[in-house]
């Protein structure tokens, strides 16, 4: 081989390393190099992440752990709207570093990571104090004239399909919600969290659970990151560790009336 032959080959190789570096930098450089943690957020699971429209502001159990993830990574904090349909694409894409939380679910987990749990939910049936009496159960609600409504891109979306083939499932679109749906009249049923439910229940007055012998789904909650970055992936899991045992998960929780699994 001609030295020219060779000094061809070496650059070929050192050019392929370096795009090979580049392309796999960790969003924890981005974070660190231009100073600003973009989080993904929806704001529309009280209490959660909710957005106030007249300020266009989020508060919520999220908010607070973003908020504290930033401080101590020593950035700023930016906040990126978002909806359920798009909350993985845009983690993919590279919208937002790192989303509020998300339950945990097969289809997410083929394109998107997750960080470790921090908390857990289960999924329970809702409806109004005027229909109340007209269901006792699971079994109850997948019958013909019960309409159930959900949100487009949700975990119960596929939830509420497969478990009432019987009933007429209204699938509803961001900024719209299930839960609405219901106390229009629209439906009769929707299924959410007990942690948003018990949330929704203080808030409407009209607003009841349905008996069931046990909720169904129990799911634990993570940061949804991207798929193929683990140095980010540890940082954020060394992090929960850690505020995890000096108690600030904890008492985010209680701020928020959440119970910690």
């Amino acid at each position: 081989m001609t030295l020219f032959r060779k000094l061809g080959l070496w650059a070929a190789v050192a050019l392929a390393v370096t795009a090979g570096s580049a392309s796999a930098q960790s969003a924890l450089n981005d974070i660190l190099s231009n100073g600003v943690l973009k989080v993904g957020t929806t704001g529309d699971w009280n209490p959660m992440s909710v957005r106030d429209p007249a300020t266009n502001t989020f508060v919520g159990y999220d908010i607070d752990i973003m908020t504290k993830l930033a401080e101590d990574l020593g950035v700023a904090l930016e906040f990126v709207p978002t909806d359920w349909k798009t909350l993985v694409s845009g983690v993919v894409a590279g919208n937002y570093h790192i989303t509020g939380s998300a339950s945990i679910s097969p289809a997410r987990l083929k394109a998107a990571g997750y960080s470790d749990s921090y908390i857990a939910v289960e999924t329970l049936p809702f409806t109004t104090e005027d229909k109340l009496a007209n269901f006792n159960g699971w079994d109850s609600i997948n019958a013909a004239g019960v309409k159930v409504s959900t949100e487009l891109g949700t975990t119960f979306e596929k939830s509420v399909k497969d478990w009432f083939p019987g009933a007429e499932i209204v699938v509803v679109e961001a900024p719209a919600r299930g839960y609405q749906e219901v106390l229009s009249g629209r439906a009769d049923v929707f299924v959410t969290s007990n942690i948003e439910g018990a949330t929704l229940i203080s808030k409407f007055p009209n607003v009841r659970q349905i008996p069931v012998d046990e909720a169904r789904a129990p799911t634990p909650i993570a940061m949804l990151m991207p798929q193929a970055d683990q140095v980010w992936i540890n940082y954020v899991n060394s992090w929960i560790e850690l505020q995890k045992a000096q108690g600030f998960f904890d008492l985010t929780a209680e701020k928020w009336g959440l119970l910690m699994p």
